[in-house]
């Protein structure tokens, strides 16, 4: 059989960075939803505890801050009672932390998979933010217990949680976007990660309110977005008297920032994460 009519095809991303290709994003939507649940499988797999670990880390942390803080330092909470003050904030705190650390990382991480098969390479930080979900769901239902023990339903706010939820998942792809990029030009940014998480974990108010800032500086508190997430999580599930909306459109808008930087410096780099990885 004669070859000479025979053709070859070359892939690759489109050369042009400034487009999202959130098109052909789409088209690859199974390979996302594959690599997602593959992420799931091997937190889980050969563990003693399994999914209980999505459990144990915030309700160590929970007891741990309400000892230093709530019965020491005595901080206040808003008029709830301080564990399930604290572990409605360190829920979504949790998403954000497993989501930016796994997404950080997710490019190294599959970097057998990248240097071989061509697909759009935003699938794999997005599947490592995903992922994250499945611990928040358990621990959600934790929540939800503590919430009946402490006669504590709630309203109408409740409505906004999976915009909240939603919000949490944007923050932490928006800046795992810009470190996983990076994390591929210098590997030492990874040994940063652990850093920054600490040190923002102080800086958003999950041991304390944010009613102790000053309400002409909440608004510039709110540039830090965690700031908000954790605020709106607490309106719609504890049915906060105050809605701080200066807080939360401040670090809405700094995540939108954040996110469409984070998506074309994405792009830009994409064509050399091969090369380089």
């Amino acid at each position: 059989m004669s070859t000479a009519n025979a053709h070859s095809f070359r892939i690759e991303p489109a050369s042009d960075w400034t487009t999202l290709g959130l098109r052909e994003l789409w088209h690859y939507r199974e390979l996302l939803y594959f690599l997602t649940w593959r992420d799931v499988k091997v937190r889980y797999k050969q563990t003693v505890l399994g999914a209980a670990w999505a459990v144990i880390q915030p309700l160590f942390m929970m007891l741990i801050f309400s000892l230093s803080f709530g019965k020491l330092a005595k901080v206040p909470s808003d008029g709830f009672p301080y564990p399930i003050f604290t572990f409605c904030a360190l829920l979504p705190w949790q998403l954000f932390a497993h989501a930016l650390t796994e997404s950080s990382n997710s490019l190294v991480g599959n970097q057998n998979l990248i240097t071989k098969v061509y697909f759009p390479r935003l699938v794999v930080p997005i599947s490592a933010v995903l992922g994250g979900l499945v611990d928040f769901a358990i621990a959600f239902v934790i929540l939800l217990g503590m919430m009946v023990y402490y006669g504590i339903f709630p309203g109408w706010q409740i409505l906004a949680l999976p915009a909240f939820i939603l919000f949490a998942i944007l923050t932490a792809l928006a800046v795992g976007l810009w470190l996983s990029a990076l994390n591929v030009q210098y590997r030492d940014v990874r040994y940063t990660i652990a850093f920054l998480i600490q040190f923002w974990l102080f800086a958003t108010p999950v041991a304390y309110p944010s009613s102790l800032i000053p309400v002409k500086w909440r608004a510039l508190y709110g540039l830090n977005p965690m700031a908000g997430v954790v605020e709106g999580f607490r309106w719609s599930l504890l049915g906060a008297a105050e809605f701080q909306g200066g807080l939360i459109w401040a670090s809405v808008a700094v995540v939108l920032l954040l996110l469409v930087g984070g998506l074309f410096y994405f792009r830009r780099m994409e064509q050399e994460f091969a090369d380089v990885i």
